[in-house]
């Protein structure tokens, strides 16, 4: 008799949120309060539909013990993720102001290189034999006439023409320039751009990302005499 009347209760308290809930279906609601009575919460919301949950302390469902449930605890907020690289702080700033001014490259652009390069560190060497700040190679480096590179001035030197050079060879085209230097002139020539390097394409948007977005200049500009032109930024 008690579970006819709790299943004719059933059936209108859930016809009351406009559901058609057929006997079996909710005889099979009211099996729920038996092995896991102390479980399942039946909670009515203000347009009459009725919820069952086994979490009583979900936040959806209204408290009627608001001792009962812990409070809720606040959500770890998530770490902030940049959306480009920071530059870090360099040594040898003066000197790299100063080179980069002597041969009309920007001074961020410099920066940003040897930040990925090496990090800023001139004894630091790469699994293939780059060496110093700007991370020039034994070959590249004799080229340039520089003896020593693990000196930061010699390899600064080096370095920053070399960069300049690459600037004026693809009429300040940052990208192709950036690729050389990484990639050598060889393989962007062989690929008409950027080589599919993962390495030399990683390299290009980490140095872009620390140096931000640029201003185009013109293909005259980039191949004026140092003497004659102040630092600008090669376009992209």
């Amino acid at each position: 008799m008690r579970r006819g009347q709790e299943l004719r209760g059933a059936r209108r308290l859930l016809g009351r949120a406009g559901m058609r809930v057929a006997p079996a279906a909710a005889l099979g609601l009211l099996l729920l309060a038996g092995p896991v009575a102390a479980q399942v919460v039946r909670v009515e919301d203000e347009s009459g539909a009725i919820h069952y949950t086994n979490n009583p302390c979900a936040p959806l469902y209204q408290r009627l013990a608001p001792g009962a449930c812990p409070p809720p605890t606040a959500a770890a907020p998530a770490p902030a993720t940049a959306a480009v690289e920071s530059p870090a702080a360099l040594p040898y700033t003066r000197q790299i102001e100063s080179t980069a001014t002597r041969y009309g490259v920007d001074r961020r652009l410099v920066e940003a290189v040897i930040q990925v390069e090496s990090g800023g560190n001139p004894q630091a060497v790469s699994p293939k034999g780059a060496s110093g700040l700007m991370q020039l190679m034994p070959s590249r480096a004799a080229t340039l006439g520089v003896q020593d590179a693990f000196d930061p001035h010699a390899n600064l030197d080096g370095g920053v023409r070399h960069l300049r050079a690459l600037l004026a060879r693809y009429e300040g085209n940052l990208r192709l320039a950036l690729a050389a230097y990484n990639a050598g002139e060889e393989a962007v020539r062989l690929y008409g751009g950027v080589p599919p390097y993962p390495e030399t394409q990683e390299y290009v948007r980490k140095v872009l990302a620390l140096y931000g977005p640029a201003t185009p200049v013109s293909a005259s500009a980039a191949s004026k005499p140092a003497a004659r032109r102040s630092p600008t930024r090669p376009r992209l």
